[in-house]
């Protein structure tokens, strides 16, 4: 049996596609009035910087920039989560190609010229290539795998931050 050039294609962009809704932000779940679990800022109004943490116990919080997110990841019950439910996944937006990425496994360029919704802000790759080219064109300072940022480093960043 003979298969088209277009039919493989097609396939194959579907393939890809269910892999990616794996991780997808449900965006669609959030409404204008859902509010970013550390700031109170109304997340829906940024979707290129929205991020997701999926909860130990599957409720969602959201965030308007990655650096709101790993401070909710260092201090749950500080912001709101119940006692004994702790962050299980993260999802956050690539920033070049606005796809999902599993957080755990991105690269995180700091120190950037790029600035989130609420100031200086962690910014998100799938790949490390992708961060470096992003550092070397937007004077980045550093590049972080999801393992390197610190509360530290996340504090320091928040420190006199203002909204958008």
């Amino acid at each position: 049996m003979k298969t088209s050039l277009p039919r493989i294609m097609l396939t194959l962009l579907l393939s890809v596609c269910a892999i990616d809704l794996a991780f997808a932000i449900d965006i669609k779940g959030l409404d204008k009035g859902t509010r970013c679990s550390v700031c109170g800022m109304f997340v829906a109004k940024y979707p290129e910087w929205v991020c997701q943490i999926i909860m130990s116990d599957g409720s969602s919080k959201y965030f308007d920039g990655v650096k709101d997110m790993m401070a909710f990841s260092f201090s749950p019950q500080k912001y709101g989560a119940d006692a004994g439910t702790t962050p299980n996944e993260y999802l956050v937006k690539d920033y070049y190609t606005l796809t999902s990425v599993d957080g755990k496994k991105a690269f995180f360029v700091v120190g950037s010229d790029t600035t989130g919704p609420m100031g200086s802000e962690f910014i998100p790759f799938a790949t490390k290539e992708a961060a470096e080219a992003f550092s070397k064109d937007h004077q980045g300072k550093k590049i972080l795998p999801f393992t390197e940022i610190t509360a530290d480093l996340v504090e320091s960043m928040r420190s006199g931050q203002t909204m958008k």
